[in-house]
């Protein structure tokens, strides 16, 4: 069985240091809570696809509930949520506007195109951040040969631009225009749980202006998996419909459930330490020369930064950290992402930062200097 790649869709590279590796490549790479195991092996359970599994209605009511949505579906990925809510709102040859960064086009598989047959429209965003004169002028005409507009999605937090927190203004701005202009509108808030650590607003508040969002479980809120779609009764009874199409009832889905109960419960209130962790090695990476990053700029979990300073390429980079025990991501030729989570301690990114400036030192080395 192939290995299963984590987010960004890229194989850490593979080193042989015997002690455990500083895994900052993802969020998804959390281990479940002891109280996650505990309710895993105690779980009632019955047939989700005939809707008969207590503990998976529990999760979709007690997620609808927090949401302020009038139901929700447990799926297996945030993947999937996001191109269920798609195939929902649109239908084939329409497109869909979101940032250039957006996960929906650059990590689920071009999923867009072949489940829900529509193509992205993609607009560039400082720090990830689109606004609605930006996406008006993307509205396609309404004439025949042109592909129409049947969808928006933004991102929060928007993991490829490091985390970004989109900015609630601007965020109700576009809804309420794209409504007014007969758009629907999906969130895609796989992180936005931590947006709402940063910020203080609930994650109702974050989405209350929505048609559809999804938010998954399996990344800092450490359950080991699931993500959940939210909406309207009747476009969940719909996105039950398209799950089984994609292969997602997974019948006694209770021993998952159980531990997405816990980390929606339990988990969302450590999350400012992830953040606090994140600027810390912000900081330390700004002293580094060769490396690129405003701390200021990093507001919850997710740093990107460039090393085209150090000398060398990412995917370099990346190697050398993986042979001194730090796992990470190469995200471009020139970018790196770190992500803090729940199993990387405050001592481990220190650690970080002093091993990151040693590779640097190694790349700005002549060639003369290095080691034989």
């Amino acid at each position: 069985m192939p290995t299963k790649l984590t987010e960004p869709e890229r194989s850490a590279p593979e080193t042989n240091h015997p002690a455990s590796p500083i895994d900052l490549r993802s969020d998804t790479v959390t281990k479940p809570t002891p109280e996650m195991r505990r309710a895993m092996a105690e779980a009632e359970v019955g047939d989700d696809v005939y809707g008969e599994d207590p503990t998976v209605n529990r999760l979709e009511q007690r997620a609808a509930e927090i949401f302020g949505r009038e139901a929700a579906i447990f799926v297996p990925t945030g993947t999937m949520g996001n191109q269920i809510a798609i195939k929902i709102h649109t239908h084939h040859g329409q497109e869909v506007i979101c940032e250039e960064r957006a996960h929906i086009i650059n990590l689920e598989s071009a999923t867009i195109a072949a489940f829900a047959g529509c193509q992205p429209r993609p607009i560039y965003g400082e720090d990830g951040v689109i606004t609605w004169e930006q996406i008006n002028k993307r509205i396609a005409p309404r004439v025949y040969y042109r592909a129409q507009t049947g969808l928006i999605v933004l991102e929060n937090t928007l993991n490829l631009a490091g985390g970004t927190i989109f900015p609630q203004v601007g965020a109700d701005e576009i809804c309420d225009n794209a409504h007014e202009a007969g758009i629907p509108i999906h969130l895609d808030g796989a992180r936005i749980f931590n947006a709402s650590a940063a910020t203080g607003k609930t994650v109702a508040e974050l989405s209350r202006k929505f048609d559809s969002v999804m938010f998954c479980l399996s990344k800092g809120l450490g359950a080991p998996v699931g993500s959940m779609l939210l909406g309207s009764k009747d476009f969940i009874d719909r996105a039950r419909m398209y799950r089984k199409a994609m292969g997602g009832g997974m019948r006694q889905a209770g021993v998952l459930a159980a531990a997405g109960l816990v980390a929606l419960e339990k988990m969302p209130a450590r999350l400012k330490e992830d953040h606090d962790n994140a600027r810390i090695l912000a900081e330390g990476l700004a002293q580094i020369s060769g490396i690129k990053i405003d701390p200021k700029k990093v507001p919850t979990n997710i740093l990107v930064f460039d090393v085209s300073g150090a000398g060398t390429n990412a995917y370099d980079f990346n190697q050398k950290l993986a042979e001194k025990n730090v796992l990470a991501n190469a995200i471009s030729p020139d970018h790196m992402r770190l992500v803090t989570h729940k199993d990387v301690t405050r001592e481990q990114c220190l650690r970080t930062i002093e091993i990151i400036q040693a590779v640097c030192s190694a790349f700005s080395k002549p060639f003369s200097q290095q080691p034989q």
